[in-house]
């Protein structure tokens, strides 16, 4: 099929956030692996992204029961930093992404060659769907900074996954010297995490775990606040940390067991978790190889 034959296909949405923050969550692998999968059933495991003209991306993404699995790749043809990126994928076909600064948000276009297995409207269907959540995801991530740490613990992975859940009060103590769960940690379920502030007054997150993959991923998203031994989800108090997601994972290495937590704060709270979340998974480690 010559180049002029080839079937054009476009997917858009409108992003209600400012396009600097659209092309963080596009480009940064630590959102990327957030929105790029078209289904709850599916997830992005890893992502490498070096955003230079002429380098090679990938994306991992697979069924979360394992069944199936593909690395999305291509490499980058040109890059207008919050304007355009476009690349060739691995097949040869060619994708343009554009960003528009519009009064109602951000609006981004994906223009793609189609391929040839699959009927274009399943193929404009399931990009679409990636968009769509890319556009769920940002909006809940308008007003939070991403915060990254990891850890190399020298133990199994079920020895460190476990020890996260089964000793949460003593590695998390680091927060706080009396904090606590009430709840489950099965996917979809609600938990709340509290302490005692100095007065004595119950405080805390209501969250709700959104994925648990166990040994490999938990995900809890925040939303809401416990203030004065009150649960709050709507409101001033509860607006500021609603939609927040706390990642952790865990991945074997020849060394041991690599930790790695992403943390949605706000500005308010960045110098406290870059000083505290170290802490916190040293002492994770320290508790981990001890036994």
């Amino acid at each position: 099929m010559s180049k002029e034959e080839k079937t054009i296909i476009s997917v858009s949405a409108t992003v209600d956030a400012a396009i600097n923050k659209v092309w963080e969550c596009w480009t940064d692998p630590l959102h990327i692996v957030n929105w790029n999968f078209a289904s709850d059933d599916w997830h992005s495991p890893a992502a490498t992204n070096p955003l230079i003209e002429g380098s090679t991306f990938s994306y991992r993404m697979e069924a979360k029961d394992g069944s199936q699995g593909f690395d999305f790749e291509g490499k980058y043809d040109e890059i207008i930093p919050y304007k355009l990126i476009r690349y060739t994928l691995g097949d040869g076909r060619e994708t343009t992404v554009t960003f528009e600064s519009r009064p109602d948000g951000t609006y981004v276009e994906e223009r793609f060659e189609a391929e040839g297995e699959f009927p274009h409207e399943m193929q404009q269907k399931g990009w679409q769907a990636i968009l769509d959540n890319f556009k769920k995801y940002t909006e809940s991530q308008s007003h939070f900074s991403l915060l990254y740490f990891t850890i190399l613990i020298n133990a199994p992975v079920n020895t460190v996954y476990s020890a996260m859940l089964e000793k949460f009060s003593e590695w998390t103590a680091v927060f706080s010297p009396n904090s606590y769960y009430v709840g489950s940690w099965e996917k979809g379920a609600a938990i709340r995490f509290l302490t005692k502030d100095e007065k004595g007054s119950l405080v805390g997150m209501v969250s709700q775990i959104k994925e648990h993959l166990p040994g490999k991923l938990i995900s809890i998203q925040h939303v809401g606040v416990v203030e004065n031994g009150k649960e709050l989800t709507e409101g001033p108090a509860a607006e500021v940390w609603k939609g927040a997601l706390e990642n952790y994972s865990f991945k074997e290495t020849e060394q041991g067991t690599l930790v790695t937590v992403t943390q949605d704060t706000t500005d308010s709270y960045v110098d406290y978790f870059n000083k505290t979340y170290p802490e916190a998974l040293v002492k994770l480690k320290e508790i981990c190889e001890r036994n």
